[in-house]
């Protein structure tokens, strides 16, 4: 679990982006891009912290940016976890849909920059289109089930629930491997509810989980990861988008296709890149730390106490909101 590639050679990256190799170039579209909209959508220095919707001072600025670079850490170290750790915590202090909202920016970067940093290309999508396909449809039924309904502490907990099972199904079976197991169906259905978790709440434990038992070659394991989140992200931030650009809802048959929302509004957008921005330090910090020699059983303990922290996160802040 380990790669030659232990350092950065800058020449090289520069050299292999002006000849437009797929890696770098995907990697650098994935920075620039949040770069410029933290710019573009910048909305003013008397209006930095207007759509927040909550009493935010300097310290707690300073908490979330020190909390998504360590997300940014753990992502690029094992590729999941941003979202589990970032959102549980943001969602304490603004409003849970704004955090849910807000969030989708710096995982999209996060993950578009791994597939080219993995070299995770077509190969992937044609061994696992219907893996992507389900996902995306995971994702649009996510994003409509937020537009219409606030995110609450229910689905959050339930998350919970399925993140502390899976920990002590892998800790009482000693970090359990299915050789040769690969279920489209059941990859499939993993993706599906992934992407629908992810739209709706910005928590998706379930095909990480899936990856972990049935995938252990960490490069395929994060790029794949990467992959499939990537493309629910994007579909996801596409469809807010549009959602907030309509005047009136898109209706079929009578059935509400895309209803006028004020989901991605451009302060949201700007909140997002600049937190991805930042983030940009942890991810490259946790890549590099992941091609150091890791040693298996480590990597195993660590993906299964991040889960763990994550649960009981998770449980800290829904528990008290729906049983107390």
């Amino acid at each position: 679990m380990a790669t030659d590639e232990t350092h950065v050679d800058a020449r090289q990256f520069v050299q292999h982006l002006t000849a437009f190799r797929y890696r770098e170039v995907t990697m650098a579209i994935a920075t620039l891009a949040v770069a410029l909209g933290a710019i573009v959508f910048y909305p003013g220095s008397d209006q930095i912290t207007a759509g927040i919707q909550a009493d935010v001072g300097l310290t707690t600025l300073a908490l979330f940016v020190g909390v998504a670079v360590l997300a940014g850490v753990v992502k690029g170290m094992i590729g999941f976890g941003y979202a589990l750790i970032t959102t549980p915590i943001f969602a304490t202090v603004i409003d849970p849909t704004l955090a849910v909202v807000v969030l989708a920016i710096p995982p999209w970067m996060l993950n578009m920059f791994q597939i080219g940093e993995t070299d995770t290309g077509l190969a992937f999508v044609r061994e696992e289109w219907t893996l992507l396909a389900l996902a995306v449809v995971g994702s649009v039924v996510g994003v409509t089930f937020l537009a219409q309904y606030q995110a609450g502490p229910a689905v959050p907990f339930l998350i919970g629930l399925i993140i502390f099972g899976y920990v002590l199904f892998q800790v009482i079976r000693n970090f359990v491997t299915v050789e040769e197991a690969h279920n489209p169906l059941a990859l499939s259905t993993a993706g599906f509810l992934e992407g629908f978790l992810l739209a709706a709440s910005n928590l998706g434990p379930l095909l990480p989980a899936y990856f972990h038992t049935f995938e252990r070659d960490a490069e395929r394991y994060i790029g794949g990861l990467s992959m499939v989140l990537g493309t629910i992200f994007t579909v996801r931030i596409a469809q807010m988008l549009a959602m907030t650009a309509l005047d009136s809802p898109v209706t079929i048959g009578g059935t509400t296709v895309l209803a006028a929302t004020d989901l991605m509004t451009p302060y949201r957008l700007w909140l997002g890149c600049v937190i991805a921005v930042v983030t940009v330090v942890g991810l490259l910090l946790g890549t590099y730390l992941r091609r150091l020699e890791i040693d298996e059983e480590r990597f195993n303990w660590f993906v299964v106490g991040l889960l763990g922290i994550i649960a009981v996160n998770i449980f800290r802040n829904t528990i008290p909101a729906l049983f107390f």
